[in-house]
């Protein structure tokens, strides 16, 4: 019995998006989640891909079926026969559409309002972007002096709001890990929230194309324990001159190194006079 086509393509359909969803579902997008905003953006990703996979490929069938079933044969000059098309057919495939972007849409903003919900004891991090490196400060009560680093250091399991300026071009202030991203535009000040639950040292880059120097534009983020910042910020705060030998330095060296990375040791700025020259002369 021979089948009608909307019948082949709808089984042929079926069959490419159940192994189409399968495939996306099975590949690891991004890197282990390092913080507890991660999991809801994993999960609207992943609903994401179920619902657009069988869309892709249910336009696809159906064109590339079209350009086979109905290609002119040789010798076929003549103009196609003259259809008038269905009205409820047109109305369906625009309103499942309409239907399916407005609750992407819906999830995709409660997802972002929980993300970026104000929170009691927030701390703050100023990040600065300028062509081709980040730079971060830590406010300090009491209208003491800001912390200054190049590296970032965040205490496990504390809410963090980022404050984002740019020096000179747009920049895009990316942790991977994080799975948060926010522009860093000139003469604005952009936030974005985060809460770092998992210890250990994870990639800081630029997602907007800034310059000639944009792929080198990558620092790191250093989440430890609360007592761990607490010390770095200790040694942070003292004068350079009390301690010899870069000892304020060398306290972030030593919390990068008790979360699986050499710290400052591998940044002189960050590790002192004397890892700088030992990192020089290696």
């Amino acid at each position: 019995m021979h089948r009608h086509p909307l019948v082949q393509m709808l089984a042929i359909g079926a069959v490419a998006s159940a192994i189409g969803v399968a495939i996306v579902l099975q590949l690891d997008w991004f890197p282990p989640q390092a913080s507890r905003e991660a999991a809801d953006i994993d999960r609207l990703y992943d609903v994401s891909m179920v619902l657009s996979v069988p869309i892709f490929v249910l336009v696809m069938t159906v064109a590339l079926y079209s350009v086979w079933r109905f290609r002119a044969r040789p010798g076929d000059h003549g103009d196609g026969a003259p259809i008038h098309g269905s009205t409820r057919l047109e109305a369906i495939w625009v309103t499942i559409p309409f239907l399916i972007v407005c609750a992407l849409g819906a999830y995709s903003w409660i997802v972002l309002d929980d993300i970026e919900a104000k929170k009691p004891a927030e701390m703050v991090v100023n990040v600065t972007g300028q062509q081709f490196a980040w730079t971060f400060d830590y406010p300090q009560p009491a209208g003491g002096d800001a912390i200054e680093s190049d590296q970032l250091f965040l205490p496990r399991d504390r809410r963090v709001v980022f404050k984002i300026r740019s020096k000179d071009v747009i920049h895009s202030f990316w942790v991977p890990a994080f799975r948060v991203k926010m522009d860093a535009v000139p003469g604005l000040v952009t936030t974005i929230r985060t809460t770092p639950e998992r210890p250990g040292v994870y990639s800081i880059v630029c997602a907007e194309l800034c310059g000639l120097g944009h792929t080198t534009m990558r620092q790191a983020a250093h989440v430890v324990s609360g007592t761990e910042f607490s010390a770095w910020l200790a040694e942070r705060k003292r004068p350079a001159a009390a301690t010899p030998g870069g000892g304020a330095d060398e306290q972030g060296g030593a919390v990068g190194n008790a979360n699986g990375e050499q710290g400052g040791a591998g940044n002189p700025k960050e590790a002192g006079p004397g890892a700088g020259d030992e990192a020089r002369s290696q």
